[in-house]
């Protein structure tokens, strides 16, 4: 089985950076499966998926030569194997809202995703008592500062080893500085049929507007709000005569529905994203 390692970098631009770090790898014996580098006002982000056969796969070399290069480049670059039998690890960050949360963990405990959830984050402490009914470890993480909430949230993804992140109902926004680490690894659900009514009050907006039809979304977060690849989506009619919060009511139990079933499509590995559009192959 190929030994499987995602790696990114990030830092201040530089010449030179894919090459130093693509030869690198191909004197590691490295087969490099994708490659993906942007430059957004002068800071450089790349993330790049390698496989070993496990014959040549020398991971503390790797590790040991990688960190060589962040020291000498002034840039951090971080490496996450995935053993290939191993099952994906699920991190959620949630507020306060339990719907979405409470529906992943109805669907682990009744075995329909497959997945391990890794530790529940959130920068509320609503929901402690929902992830010690799951067995769940919950973080809190103070979000009265994004850079050092960020910071902190990273180091405890890191610490629990997670390969993805599902955002059930997290009201805070992420920054790009973020978003890159995981990209396309962060699954948010919006209560809209983007790209309408971005942002926090969807059901007000949509409310207001005497919208007939309101829907969900399941989608990449990307480094824009709300704007990243759509994975699925759903839609329930609206009566005249309701209200606020019936539209509320019924957006949120889409909402449950569609994340579960975004986050099952993610786990089926049939998903890619092309020129921003997820596809199913």
């Amino acid at each position: 089985m190929k030994q499987i390692a995602t790696i990114t970098v990030i830092g201040r631009d530089k010449t030179g950076v894919v090459a130093r770090i693509t030869n690198f790898l191909f004197e590691q014996h490295a087969n490099i499966e994708a490659l993906e580098e942007q430059v957004t006002r002068g800071q450089f982000s790349m993330t790049l998926q390698a496989t070993w056969s496990p014959s040549v796969c020398r991971r503390s070399a790797i590790v040991e030569g990688l960190q060589k290069f962040a020291q000498t480049l002034g840039m951090e670059i971080n490496i996450r194997f995935t053993e290939p039998n191993r099952r994906q690890r699920m991190a959620m960050m949630v507020t306060r809202e339990p719907q979405c949360a409470q529906a992943i963990m109805s669907a682990l405990k009744q075995g329909t995703l497959k997945t391990d959830a890794a530790v529940m984050i959130s920068n509320r402490r609503d929901l402690v008592a929902l992830g010690k009914d799951f067995k769940i470890p919950f973080e809190y993480v103070p979000w009265d500062d994004r850079a050092t909430a960020e910071k902190k949230t990273l180091a405890l993804l890191r610490d629990y080893e997670a390969d993805y992140v599902v955002l059930a109902r997290f009201m805070k926004i992420l920054s790009p500085n973020f978003v890159w680490r995981y990209k396309n690894k962060i699954i948010n659900i919006h209560p809209s049929l983007l790209p309408s009514f971005p942002g926090p009050q969807p059901y007000r907006q949509a409310y207001e507007h005497g919208v007939k039809i309101i829907g969900v979304t399941a989608h990449f977060v990307s480094m824009h709000l709300d704007e990243g690849p759509i994975i699925a989506q759903a839609s329930a009619p609206i009566h005249s005569r309701a209200t606020l919060k019936d539209i509320i009511a019924t957006g949120q139990k889409l909402e449950s529905k569609v994340l579960v079933k975004g986050i099952r499509l993610y786990l089926s590995k049939k998903l890619d994203v092309y020129w921003g559009v997820v596809k199913e192959v």
